[in-house]
């Protein structure tokens, strides 16, 4: 059913203005008053025109959730005179007290009076009112309380509370975010709060413990505390040079928790008890990799601890451990099954037979290092590689035995050998890569040269200090061995019967060499040109000036007397060598070379390759010709007959440029002291 429309007319009467006794009334059409005032009355007089009815909600949209007003009652005008037109006085009038006054009508708004519209009882125009129910004609002005004001609050947000995000991440996440850590800054990192101690401590971040690293840094304490709760989660344990630990009870904290140790290297740890290191060992049947370096606490009978309680043992370093000799090397050989690697430098009592006869019984190991082991004697070692009594083959009086599983062999400093026991190593070491023979000053060409022609993959070999090798050994049989093309290491310094044509056959024969050592030997120019060409056959060039090379081979020279400034200028001159094509970009040097030579000439040496390592081709080719030029001036300053003054002057001139080189200035003028320094290349 429709709702019922009903015109009414509304009137309102505005009561007397309360004005002063002696003040005239002052009409509104006085063109006395100004604009804004009568702008000011009308905006009144609108503001009393404003009817006050519940149903005009209904028309429009709905209210607002944030609005100011209550929802009981409905308030849509405040009527500004001191009775309102459709209610008694005391329902719709504004309350006492709300003005600043605590008048009842606003007479002092703005400082001004309020005077009626039209004069007093005037009525106004009848307005017609459509789509209003008629029980929405009733009158319902509500009242504001005192303690509301007209203006609109502004709107709270509701405070989030707090997340905490290291909460919610899993265990394993904060596990693995500490892993990133370094010891030390977990030590740091456990002081902030008991939750961070505890995952600091977590056996999961220590599964390798390397004291080596941090053990001068935080207290003894700490250290026993990482170890007392990471114990059953430690598989690498090393504790080389850490002295913290060798109290009684810290040991035994050691002991106590470490039961599941794979690898564990105690080098340095000289004052461990005997009990507690035999403990340790049988407390760790696992154990694959054994350092005990430089221990005094090692003796035959924890080599036969080892022996019993350890039979997954690979690796084992014991040298230098002076309380032991060999007769605990062949108790592990005969324990350990899998030992591969044995290293027993300086270690007594291996000229017993019995000791070699264990080593060639088990014939299991591929690294053995006897370096300083000055009882090995050739019977002694013809037994480790043939046995006791073997049989010969009548047509190469060779003995028929198995080849070797060796791959690294270091007899360095094993003084009573000679050619008879280390000429047994060849033809039956095939898989040989390492052979050290240093400072073994008996052997001769006879002793190597077997070895060299039955080793196809030598990479390593070492003959320092070995005066009655010659250079038939180099040119006639390691430029023509196997192993030749495979030749990584060669080192012969303090071979005084070296020269020129042994090493000039092996660097045109040997071209995969990284480094080679020629100290103290005979050798001159000529060697350093053709390791230069030979470095220049087998490396590509680039034409991309941003790539840098890197050091592909290299030389120590030192002390070598033939050895003059042209045979470095070779090397210098290579390694900053910018070829031009006239047909297509510059190339330049992927692999140069690195030189050891004598200390006048080091420091500039030096300069140079650094320069050309950052890829500074120009500068480095600057400093070559200015160190040329100061040694050309040199030569000519020691010359006798006329001009001598003029000759020292230019060299003078000479030795000053190539000494400010550095600092990049001209001439001998500016930075004297920068001569002085230590990355300066002066040479004088």
């Amino acid at each position: 059913m429709a709702p019922t429309v009903v015109d009414v007319s509304i009137e309102a009467t505005f009561p007397p203005t309360p004005t002063e006794e002696n003040t005239p009334p002052i009409s509104p059409l006085s063109p006395e008053n100004p604009p804004k005032e009568k702008r000011r009355r009308r905006l009144l007089h609108r503001i009393q025109r404003i009817a006050s009815s519940p149903s005009l909600p209904q028309a429009g949209r709905s209210r607002s959730s944030s609005a100011p007003y209550g929802t009981r009652t409905n308030l849509s005008c405040v009527s500004l005179s001191p009775n309102p037109p459709f209610a008694p006085a005391s329902s719709g009038s504004i309350t006492p007290g709300y003005f600043s006054n605590g008048s009842r009508s606003p007479s002092n708004i703005s400082g001004h009076d309020l005077v009626p519209i039209g004069g007093v009882g005037a009525t106004l125009a009848p307005r017609k009112t459509t789509g209003i129910s008629s029980t929405a004609l009733a009158p319902t002005t509500a009242c504001l309380p005192a303690d509301v004001t007209l203006s609109r609050p502004k709107l709270r947000s509701t405070p989030r509370g707090f997340y905490d995000f290291w909460t919610t991440l899993p265990q394993e996440v904060r596990v693995q975010i500490f892993t990133y850590l370094r010891p030390k800054e977990l030590v740091r990192a456990s002081r902030v709060n008991k939750e961070f101690h505890k995952f600091c401590f977590d056996g999961q971040l220590w599964t390798s413990f390397d004291a080596s690293e941090f053990y001068t840094q935080i207290p003894a304490r700490s250290m026993a505390n990482i170890i007392a709760s990471a114990g059953p989660f430690i598989k690498d344990l090393n504790l080389r040079g850490c002295l913290q630990l060798e109290q009684h009870e810290r040991a035994e904290t050691l002991v106590s928790a470490c039961k599941n140790l794979i690898n564990a290297s105690l080098e340095g740890c000289r004052n461990f008890q005997h009990s507690i290191l035999h403990d340790l060992l049988r407390s760790n049947n696992k154990l694959v990799n054994l350092n005990l370096t430089s221990m005094t606490t090692v003796t035959n009978s924890t080599c036969k601890i080892i022996s019993r309680f350890c039979p997954r043992l690979e690796t084992l370093n014991v040298s230098w451990c002076k309380h032991m000799d060999a007769k605990g090397i062949k108790m592990v050989l005969l324990g350990c099954h899998n030992l591969k690697e044995l290293r027993a430098c300086e270690i007594r009592g291996f000229e017993s037979i019995e000791v070699a006869k264990a080593i060639f019984e088990t014939n299991r190991l591929e690294r053995l290092m006897l370096s300083g082991c000055t009882d090995l004697t050739d019977d002694a070692l013809k037994t480790m590689v043939h046995g006791l009594n073997p049989d010969i083959d009548i047509l190469t009086d060779r003995p028929i035995v198995p080849p070797r599983n060796l791959r690294h062999l270091d007899l360095s400093r094993c003084s009573q050998l000679t050619d008879r026991g280390v000429k047994a190593l060849g033809y039956i070491t095939p898989e040989l890569q390492g052979l050290q023979l240093n400072r073994c000053t008996e052997l001769t060409d006879a002793a190597v040269a077997p070895i060299i022609a039955s080793t196809p993959n030598l990479t390593l070999l070492e003959l320092d200090d070995l005066p009655e090798i010659t250079n038939d050994l180099l040119s006639n049989n390691l430029a023509n061995a196997p192993c030749a093309s495979k030749l990584q290491h060669l080192s012969v310094s303090y071979c005084e019967n070296i020269g020129n044509s042994g090493l000039i056959s092996v660097f045109k024969s040997c071209v995969s060499l990284r480094s080679v050592d020629m100290d103290n030997t005979r050798i001159g120019d000529l060697v350093l040109a053709e390791a230069a060409a030979m470095v220049r056959s087998r490396s590509a060039r680039t034409s991309a000036c941003t790539q840098c090379p890197r050091v592909g081979l290299k030389l120590v020279v030192f002390d070598c007397n033939l050895v003059t400034w042209t045979g470095i200028r070779e090397i210098m001159s290579w390694n900053a060598a910018v070829e031009h094509a006239s047909s297509s970009l510059p190339t330049y040097p992927t692999e140069i070379i690195s030189l050891k030579c004598y200390f006048g000439w080091q420091q500039t040496v030096e300069q140079h390759t650094q320069r050309v390592l950052r890829g500074d081709y120009s500068a480095a080719s600057r400093l070559e010709r200015r160190w040329i030029d100061y040694m050309q001036a040199i030569e000519e300053a020691g010359a006798t007959g006329a001009g001598l003054r003029r000759r020292r002057r230019r060299a003078r001139e000479a030795q000053l440029l190539h000494a400010h080189e550095e600092g990049g200035i001209i001439g001998g003028f500016g930075r004297r002291r920068a001569r002085t320094i230590a990355a300066s290349c002066a040479v004088m």
